[in-house]
């Protein structure tokens, strides 16, 4: 009995992920050549869920009754190498790419720095420092910088009439049916009108929602999301003097975050609710590592808020939480544990309740963007969770597509791979957001620095460069690698966030005077009627009742509508009107139009044409 309870947490995870990649190992072994290739699901479809997870089980008893006679902690640790490095040279053979063999070697040298020296399960206290005033000012300039950078960029876009009808003209229609009704309702998301929230669950929406009724305009919208981004230098630089980091390391911390080319780079495509990740994430981080259980509650709420899978980021930070508790525990410990597991209870619930909703009310999650995890059919993000099981090199095959090597280098260079950089096993857990939602999809966005779907991975990263700094003992070892990391991160955002935002406000000044001529044009559409609008004129006329999208509506929608705002060389508007014999769509809809006895009101010979049919 006393050998039993001498086993802890730490020997149970390390059997367990042992058993796991034997299991796999042997799994993949069974398999024909021909279907061992990763590039698709094939060999997916042939292997046996339940054999691993019988193997997984008898293996995993097999070392716990070694244990009682041996110490095989040591031993474990050099299988858990072995194991995984058959498994990869395996898959190598059959799937070998630089890419994926670098990976494979990244994940072998953690696992041998794992074998060598084991675990770190100190819990360590570290003194707050307090730091000159001027850090705090310094800090501060860098948020106002970074807000007024992401202001003028998004504004220019919404002035040189670069913000498309998905999903920019969305949020316009629906703030201005919040501000009016109190309702989320749009009819150009899914061509007829419904409730936002019946695609995506983003109540979170609502918080910012006095701010635009004082100001009703799109380019609102734009400014508010500066100011959110800009917002989670705050948390940020509490997080940093809360783990013992000098003022000049919080500045350059805060720094790395304002030039990290995912952060900036995600406000490229516009508003979206996947802005507040990143701050309410570091809160919440800030309010668990400070044990502040009201912040901790508020900050947790506000991000279910957001939208149904973020969800997932709670999830994974309360399993970091409970097993950052359970591998150190102690008599403290138990506050934070059980903080851990109302918080992995509560997200779970949410995510199962709001996806039930989309499912049942709306249109569902959109499972779609694994479908290179999907076999025998399937379409449930269940079998996401089987396929890894049953071949985790899949996962790591997939993580680093060739189309994904620059999204890799440009989020994990500018912090120089840091986040990878720990003996304390726990932080790996806050990887799994940066893997699941941006290297595993094949969905080509989310794995793109200029569209949303980083924020909440870039905030994972950020902590865990804080605190693997942190960890550092030599103080100015850390000043010098976050410089590095600070200089790495300007170098990148140089070449991604700075040429693209730049390129509006030129745009502008090249072309003010005929902006300002499709300005005073789309002015005489009264505010009243009913519009159908090319793609990038839907979000400047979007503040109304009724409103299409010209490229994503049918012909049925389109002639209900009392005005036609066309942009005629926008081709991609027109896909749905070519004919056979006629491949310009827009002259077939010009024909359609007539003779449904619309007039041209506006643009004889333009690009920017107006039909109204009285």
């Amino acid at each position: 009995m006393g050998k039993l309870q001498s086993i802890g947490l730490p020997d149970l995870l390390r059997r367990g992920l042992l058993s796991w990649l034997s299991a796999a190992c042997l799994e993949y072994l069974l398999l024909s050549p021909a279907l061992k290739s990763l590039a698709d699901t094939h060999g997916l479809a042939q292997m046996s869920f339940v054999r691993v997870l019988a193997v997984t089980a008898a293996v995993f008893l097999l070392l716990t009754t070694a244990s009682f006679r041996l110490s095989t902690a040591k031993a474990e640790r050099w299988g858990l190498l072995t194991a995984f490095s058959v498994l990869a040279a395996l898959s190598l053979v059959s799937n070998f790419s630089a890419p994926f063999c670098t990976a494979c070697l990244l994940v072998v040298s953690l696992l041998a720095l794992y074998a060598v020296r084991g675990w770190n399960g100190t819990a360590e206290e570290r003194s707050i420092e307090q730091g000159h005033p001027f850090w705090l000012w310094l800090t501060a300039a860098l948020g106002l910088a970074f807000f007024l950078f992401v202001s003028v960029w998004t504004v220019y876009r919404v002035w040189t009439f670069s913000v498309p009808a998905y999903d920019f003209g969305i949020f316009v229609q629906m703030f201005h049916s919040m501000k009016t009704t109190g309702l989320p309702m749009t009819t150009v998301e899914r061509d007829g009108l419904l409730s936002h929230f019946h695609v995506h669950m983003s109540p979170i929406y609502y918080l910012i929602l006095p701010f635009y009724c004082l100001v009703p305009r799109p380019e609102t919208l734009q400014v508010l999301q500066a100011a959110v981004m800009a917002s989670a230098v705050i948390p940020l630089w509490k997080l940093g003097r809360h783990h013992g980091l000098s003022g000049l390391q919080r500045t350059l911390l805060c720094a790395l975050l304002v030039l990290y080319p995912a952060f900036a780079g995600g406000a490229a495509y516009d508003l979206h609710e996947n802005c507040f990740l990143t701050p309410l994430l570091l809160w919440l981080l800030y309010g668990l590592d400070s044990r502040n259980t009201s912040l901790t509650a508020v900050a947790a709420l506000l991000t279910l808020c957001i939208k149904e899978d973020a969800a997932v980021y709670v999830a994974v930070i309360a399993l970091f939480v409970i097993l950052r508790a359970a591998l150190r525990y102690r008599k403290e410990n138990r506050r934070e544990l059980a903080t851990g597991l109302v918080l992995l209870g509560v997200s779970l619930v949410w995510f199962g309740a709001v996806t039930g909703f989309l499912a049942t009310v709306g249109d569902g999650v959109m499972t779609s963007r694994y479908r290179n995890f999907m076999f025998n059919g399937s379409d449930s993000l269940v079998t996401v969770i089987q396929a890894v099981i049953l071949s985790p090199m899949k996962a790591i095959f997939e993580c680093v597509d060739q189309e994904k090597l620059i999204f890799i280098g440009m989020t994990l260079c500018p912090l120089l791979f840091l986040p990878f950089l720990t003996r304390r096993q726990e932080r790996y857990v806050l990887l799994i957001p940066y893997l699941l939602v941006n290297l595993m999809s094949d969905y080509q966005y989310q794995h793109d620095l200029f569209y949303q779907y980083a924020f909440g991975s870039t905030a994972l990263l950020i902590y865990l460069t804080t605190v693997n700094l942190a960890d550092l003992k030599v103080r100015r070892v850390r000043t010098v690698a976050m410089t590095a990391a600070v200089v790495m991160a300007f170098l990148c955002f140089g070449l991604t966030a700075y040429p693209k935002a730049t390129a509006y406000p030129e745009r502008y000044v090249t072309w003010q005077d005929t902006y300002e001529d499709y300005r005073e044009a789309m002015a005489k559409v009264p505010k009243d009627a009913s519009v159908t609008a090319g793609t990038h004129y839907v979000a400047p006329l979007a503040q109304r009742e009724v409103i299409y999208s010209l490229r994503h509506t049918t012909l049925e929608n389109l002639l209900s509508t009392q005005y036609v705002v066309m942009k005629t060389n926008n081709t991609v508007d027109f896909r749905n009107f070519h004919s056979e014999g006629k491949e310009d769509g827009c002259d077939v809809l010009i024909a359609i139009l007539k003779e449904q006895g619309y007039e041209l009101i506006h643009g004889e010979g333009t690009t920017l044409q107006i039909y109204y049919r009285p």
